[in-house]
């Protein structure tokens, strides 16, 4: 096995960029693929990021390279409740892979197969691979959510709001936004801000939920008392979410999911609300029942509400509809590998172990796909502090484990039940 590698990491945003970061510092024989901040480069311009400068670090073990030194360097201020833009973000993360992972190849990985001492894994281009224990860190794109009455149509018609850097091609043209959260609303913001035509918002939510402005850092005992910063925002609730991810973790399966679905819901960051008041039409309430296309080339939407159901046309239907952690959408896993994981709850995520280990032995999982199992913070930057160290931890002890004979990777555990590690 000497053209073998101890971990392979699939995956060059936030979390697959900091589990790099700690592999490197223990001197694993390591490779990382993926586009450096891929998903984060391809956002249109002039969108920000919404959480604050001190909840999006990548994570490296001697905390050298967080985003307040890449602001220092670059001469910016990076402050408590002054959003950055989002190229600023994904800038920072190239530099963050320059400074922490050693020779990131941005090709990516096409597939992940199991073998008798680990991986098998296969370039886009066709390049063999070997590997003791892979580590998935994807992020988001495998995972789109588009309503059901539109999928199958043709991208001329229906775009998920991931498939869109600059918005001009819609100058002139009607777009109907779905969603209520942060994508949908800095979405059809922009889109007006962009020359569109007439931009609609159509939601299943009763209201639009919008975040205030965080409160000063510093504002005394009392009130950090009551409602304690975290990077998640305030409150204790989030302060659980976000310090004790651990403890999420061992909840009973059925508590884990409804978190997941309730917690952090859809909301618009306080700095939108203004920008967003240009957007005229907002259908709340309502859902998108029925979907085709016309004679003359635009989308006839069926939108169904408390009133009954209305006729809405439109050139062009964006899904800013979120991501849905499935298993069956990591389409680089082998159908052999999906189809042996234990999964939790009824989205079909993979369940994934102590020290971030799925019910494959040396198959490690980072970011939104740990979620289900390890709570909120997992769907954001700010989680990838938490699960680096903890998954190269786990790492290193599956490769003891492997040399000294005992709980080999690449086989997995009778019923397919998750393992526990310290």
């Amino acid at each position: 096995m000497s053209n073998t590698y101890d971990l392979v990491v699939v995956g060059a945003g936030p979390y697959g960029l900091s589990v790099a970061a700690h592999a490197a510092s223990h001197g694993l024989r390591l490779r990382t693929f993926g586009r450096s901040m891929e998903s984060w480069h391809a956002m249109p311009p002039g969108m920000f990021l919404k959480s604050e400068p001190w909840a999006s670090h990548l994570s490296d073990p001697e905390g050298a390279y967080g985003l307040d030194a890449y602001a220092a360097a670059r001469g910016v201020r990076a402050e408590h409740g002054v959003p950055l833009p989002v190229d600023f973000f994904a800038a920072y993360g190239d530099w963050f892979a320059r400074q922490a992972v050693p020779a990131l190849d941005e090709r990516l990985i096409g597939s992940v197969t199991p073998t008798a001492d680990g991986f098998a894994l296969l370039t886009e281009d066709g390049e063999p691979l070997r590997a003791r224990t892979v580590a998935l860190a994807v992020g988001v794109l495998p995972f789109m959510e588009v309503p059901g009455p539109l999928r199958g149509l043709d991208r001329r018609y229906v775009t998920h709001s991931s498939h869109h850097g600059a918005l001009d091609r819609f100058a002139g043209r009607d777009v109907t936004v779905v969603g209520a959260g942060q994508a949908a609303l800095e979405t059809a913001a922009l889109l007006v801000e962009r020359g569109a035509g007439t931009v609609g918002i159509v939601a299943r939510a009763d209201r639009l939920n919008w975040n205030t402005l965080p409160p000063a850092l510093d504002r005394g005992l009392w009130p950090t008392l009551r409602a304690p910063h975290t990077g998640l925002g305030c409150g204790w609730r989030n302060r659980l979410y976000a310090d004790t991810p651990g403890i999420f973790r061992r909840l009973p399966a059925t508590t884990r999911e409804r978190i997941f679905d309730s917690a952090l819901g859809p909301a618009g960051a306080w700095w939108l609300r203004e920008r967003f008041a240009a957007v005229g039409d907002v259908r709340l309430g309502q859902r998108i029942t029925a979907a085709a296309v016309t004679g003359d080339e635009r989308l006839r939407l069926d939108v169904t509400g408390p009133g009954g159901t209305t006729v809405l046309e439109t050139d062009h239907v964006i899904a800013a509809t979120g991501f849905t952690p499935a298993l069956d959408r990591a389409h680089m896993l082998s159908p052999t590998l999906r189809g042996a994981l234990r999964t939790v709850g009824a989205g079909g995520a993979p369940e994934v172990g102590g020290l971030f280990e799925s019910s494959w032995p040396g198959l490690f999982l980072a970011g939104l796909l740990t979620a289900p199992s390890y709570g909120p913070s997992m769907r954001f930057v700010f989680g990838a502090e938490y699960t680096a160290g903890r998954l190269v931890r786990g790492v290193r002890q599956r490769l003891r484990a492997g040399a000294r004979g005992g709980g080999a990777v690449g086989r997995p555990r009778a019923g397919g039940r998750a393992p526990v590690s310290a």
